[in-house]
């Protein structure tokens, strides 16, 4: 269970009555079948959520104990082989959460994941930390690669765009697509000056945290690592200014291949979300 969390996982009635109140639904995704270089993606929500226990309930910028917040864990939806129905059934789970008006918090898991959690919240516009670009049409013969995952969620049905913040890498191809009017990139040494302004304001947003857009220095457990990457505190400052604004968020890339670093990070990422969402909700 997230710490801090509710723990809802088995269906029990005293779950049937915690999903009334809930803001926030946990849903684990270990997913780890197109994994390019380091696997293990597979441990990365239960990594996620053993490296959160550190973490102090109360939130001292916010005025706000994570405890009180509303957030329940429905455990994970194991993974299997069959990635579009394993999609497919991680999409119900997710959209079960949104019609119950709660905001899913997706633990990945490869980044594919963020396929399902898209199609469940619906956004109009797709934000994403990345090392990678990921609009690759097909990687390796697959179209349901982590590698295009975001050319994947653009071809959704009312996705208007996608923000990249800290790509610093990608295919010919994949440069290429990004140069149309629907992608928006924004490279490393960029993000610490980027502001959204008021593009987010009145539409439908989710946001998507692969932990390999942190700099391998602060996040090596992940399946890809690409060195001149993000400061988490860059990371953390775009979670919190785009939380108030998003309906989803996923946080993917997580394995085993360090001491905690990438999920202890991964964590704190997803309780600033959560914190800088209620925070909007009571300003």
């Amino acid at each position: 269970m997230f710490p801090g969390a509710t723990d809802e996982r088995g269906g029990s009635d005293a779950g049937d009555d915690t999903r009334d109140g809930a803001n926030f639904v946990v849903v684990g995704a270990p997913l780890d079948a197109t994994t390019t270089f380091q696997p293990g993606t597979r441990f990365g929500p239960r990594r996620i959520r053993t490296f959160a226990e550190t973490f102090d309930d109360y939130d001292r910028r916010t005025d706000q104990y994570f405890s009180e917040l509303g957030v329940v864990d429905r455990g994970d939806v194991r993974a299997w082989d069959d990635i579009p129905e394993y999609l497919e059934w991680l999409e119900g789970t997710l959209r079960d959460a949104v019609w119950d008006e709660a905001v899913p918090l997706l633990l990945g898991g490869e980044h594919t994941v963020s396929l399902a959690g898209a199609r469940a919240v619906e956004p109009e516009v797709f934000v994403c930390l990345d090392a990678h670009l990921d609009l690759r049409d097909t990687y390796d013969g697959n179209d349901l690669s982590h590698a295009c995952v975001t050319r994947r969620i653009l071809e959704l049905e009312g996705v208007e765009e996608a923000i990249i913040l800290g790509a610093r890498t990608g295919s010919e191809e994949e440069w290429e697509r990004a140069e149309a009017d629907d992608v928006t990139v924004v490279p490393p040494e960029e993000v610490a000056d980027f502001s959204f302004g008021d593009r987010l304001e009145g539409r439908e947003v989710y946001l998507s945290v692969d932990i390999d857009g942190a700099d391998p220095a602060y996040a090596p457990g992940t399946g890809t690592m690409e060195p001149f990457g993000l400061e988490p505190r860059e990371m953390r400052d775009v979670v919190r200014e785009v939380a108030p604004q998003a309906n989803g968020f996923d946080v993917v890339e997580v394995n085993d291949r360090d001491d905690g670093q990438a999920a202890s990070l991964a964590g704190k990422l997803t309780r600033e979300f959560v914190f800088s969402s209620v925070a909007r909700d009571e300003n």
